[in-house]
């Protein structure tokens, strides 16, 4: 972090963040204009204008200025956690529905791995995304279920390899609108609808995505039929199952974004990642990693 720092710059016309890069190039784009939207920067005396242009001889004053080194996460020990497995090398979490598992920005606390990093400080460094702090993939803030993370940068390294080759099974729960009577498998080549503003996945495009899904039973909701499924994935697309779902006419409940109906007083949508099999990285065993049914599912 640097901290209280004064410059005086000598070029005229360039802006104050290339300025700042330059002469801070351990920091980022980011963390620049960070400091300079909080107040953290000064121009002679006064605070900076986002995309102010230098004249030269400019005295700078920069407060607080983060570093490459700083974007890490914070740890956050109001977080409650809901552990499910631990030894030395993995750790596996059952997440609300709600709740985001990483932060954004470093300055972003409430999620998963802010109260990750509160609990096991060690997890911290590891990984090749500094905000995941050794998470090795992810869920939906609205989506439920398990979260594995490392502990070590070897378990990081093997894991990560497995969710690479495709060869973690990972099963889940989705609870959706009407009759499902019999199970299948969908296969889609998918693309983000890049005409909104938020994620969401549309077909045409080259991410290929393959989904199983069998009915567990069925349920009633007042007068609404309602199916449980157990899905399986079997590639890691962004929303696949939720896209895939709705495409075969089967909308999870409260999956507004992909055309279910609005479920009042609910958090979240029916979807709850349930179980995940896979090598354990040290002892080279297989092991299965399960989280209990989320409330709708029973």
């Amino acid at each position: 972090m640097i901290v209280g720092v004064t410059i005086v710059n000598h070029e005229s016309g360039v802006r104050l963040d290339a300025a700042l890069l330059k002469r801070f190039p351990s920091s980022s784009r980011a963390f620049v204009r960070e400091a300079i939207e909080s107040g953290a920067v000064l121009v002679n005396g006064h605070p900076a204008v986002k995309g102010r242009k230098l004249k030269g001889s400019e005295t700078i004053f920069v407060g607080e200025l983060a570093e490459a080194a700083d974007n890490t996460v914070r740890p956050d020990p109001t977080v409650r956690l809901k552990c499910v497995f631990s030894d030395d090398h993995l750790l596996a979490f059952d997440k609300p529905a709600g709740q985001s598992v990483q932060p954004l920005s470093r300055t972003e606390t409430g999620t998963l791995m802010n109260g990750v990093a509160a609990r096991y400080p060690e997890c911290i460094p590891l990984g090749d995304r500094p905000l995941m702090a050794g998470a090795l993939h992810r869920i939906d803030a609205d989506t439920s279920g398990l979260v594995l993370v490392a502990r070590t940068a070897e378990a990081f390294a093997a894991l990560r390899a497995q969710f690479a080759a495709q060869t973690v099974e990972k099963t889940y729960l989705a609870l959706v609108e009407g009759s499902v009577a019999a199970g299948g498998t969908l296969e889609h080549e998918l693309m983000p609808d890049r005409r909104l503003a938020y994620c969401k996945m549309i077909p045409g495009g080259n991410l290929h995505a393959v989904t199983s899904f069998t009915p567990v039973r069925h349920l009633m909701c007042g007068n609404e039929e309602r199916t449980l499924l157990e899905v399986k994935i079997f590639t890691g697309v962004t929303h696949q199952i939720r896209a895939q779902l709705a495409l075969a006419g089967m909308h999870i409940v409260n999956d507004r974004l992909y055309g279910a109906f609005a479920v009042e007083h609910q958090i979240g949508h029916c979807l709850h990642a349930l179980a995940a099999s896979f090598i354990h990285p040290a002892s080279g065993l297989p092991v299965e990693v399960r989280t209990p049914y989320p409330r709708w599912a029973l």
